[in-house]
């Protein structure tokens, strides 16, 4: 099956064996979409790789910059001001909403709803419509960097995210009344692709995948970083672990990034948006006709960048779809020696011979959908 398939998800192969309509045992086949990210990064100056890092899983772009950026300021023992802390959680929350929109989308129409997936788009656009008023773009807005965010947010923009606020429980209340006690969803999803905590452990599962089983883990909780440890929220857990609790689970993550970025919006703290460390930071445009200090610095941050002290770094953080990691190691230049992701689709992708051995060849589209792999964060 694959790799141009309807339902992949992505350029990926699967070598199924069949008995009958009976998986029998499925071996996943990747690269068809290898990038070399990784080694491309390692090319460029720590700043210049955060628009090549955003483009490896391209629903979840500000994670990817944020597990990024997180490790280059661990080695750097930079500090990020409270107000790009909370700016950068408000993007990871609409981010997570949008992908999961994407994810309910494609799902429902692998199922034979194409409503539905008319319907997320709707609000995913909203989304893409405030990153693009924030960061000037709609995609890989590259708006993280290092030491905060590129700008503060314009005039107008916390209306319009307050007006999104507002709209979006309502939708989901839409797709619950049209998805949550569908026969047809019920048939397709409850009790398909089964499996238990332990296994998912063993293979290294995280995120909705790992929650639906009944595993309270979520990084935001368990390790905080960028100021998560303010938001009260709650961690949405499954039962039977099976495609229609990683349904709900999703579901009702999205409901709480709605508080989070509530919360956010409404705690925004005053101050500056990115670090006052000229050696990292570029100085306002404004200083640049009347300071030549600012000048020096801006000329050498944009020919050179700046230089990390030798050292190495992970930096994991809870993206749509687990543990999203960055490792970093640093030579002492102004470009990184080495840079390493772990990727979440990669690592849940083994666990999906286990999920659909024994099930019928539908059983395995379904499942495959609410894995919710993304083949640009797998091959990089």
């Amino acid at each position: 099956m694959g790799p141009h398939h309807p339902a992949t998800h992505g350029v990926l192969r699967l070598l199924t064996t069949l008995e009958g309509e009976v998986v029998r045992d499925v071996k996943p086949v990747i690269g068809y979409l290898h990038t070399g990210i990784e080694k491309t990064a390692e090319d460029k100056a720590y700043w210049k790789a955060i628009p090549v890092v955003e483009r490896m899983d391209y629903l979840a772009y500000y994670f990817n910059a944020m597990a990024y950026v997180g490790a280059v300021e661990d080695l750097l023992d930079l500090e990020v001001p409270k107000r790009a802390q909370y700016l950068r959680v408000i993007h990871l929350e609409l981010n997570r909403i949008m992908s999961h929109l994407v994810w309910l989308g494609t799902t429902m129409l692998d199922l034979g709803a194409i409503s539905i997936f008319w319907y997320a788009f709707r609000e995913r656009e909203t989304i893409l419509d405030l990153f693009e008023y924030s960061s000037g773009q709609r995609m890989h807005t590259r708006y993280f960097q290092v030491g905060g965010v590129a700008e503060d947010i314009p005039v107008g923009w916390e209306q319009k995210l307050r007006e999104f606020l507002v709209e979006m429980p309502k939708r989901l209340d839409q797709y619950d009344a049209m998805l949550k006690k569908n026969e047809i969803v019920l048939r397709r999803l409850r009790h398909t692709g089964v499996l238990d905590a332990e296994t998912l452990q063993g293979w290294g599962v995280t995120g909705p995948l790992l929650r639906a089983a009944g595993v309270p883990w979520d990084l935001r909780k368990a390790m905080p970083y960028s100021s998560y440890d303010d938001f009260a929220f709650q961690i949405p857990v499954g039962i039977e672990g099976d495609n229609y609790d990683r349904y709900l689970v999703r579901t009702a993550e999205m409901r709480e990034s709605v508080r989070i970025i509530e919360q956010a919006i409404d705690g925004l703290p005053e101050g500056p948006w990115i670090t006052e460390d000229r050696k990292v930071a570029l100085p306002p445009r404004h200083e640049l006709a009347t300071s030549m200090e600012a000048l020096i610095h801006h000329f050498k941050l944009v020919t050179e960048g700046f230089r990390v002290p030798p050292g190495e770094a992970y930096h994991a953080i809870e993206g749509p779809r687990g543990e999203l990691g960055c490792f970093v190691r640093s030579d002492g230049s102004s470009k990184p020696a080495r840079v390493h992701v772990r990727d979440p689709s990669f690592v849940n992708l083994q666990a999906y011979g286990d999920m659909a051995r024994g099930e019928y060849i539908a059983d395995l589209i379904a499942t495959l959908a609410c894995l919710d792999p993304l083949l640009g964060g797998i091959d990089r």
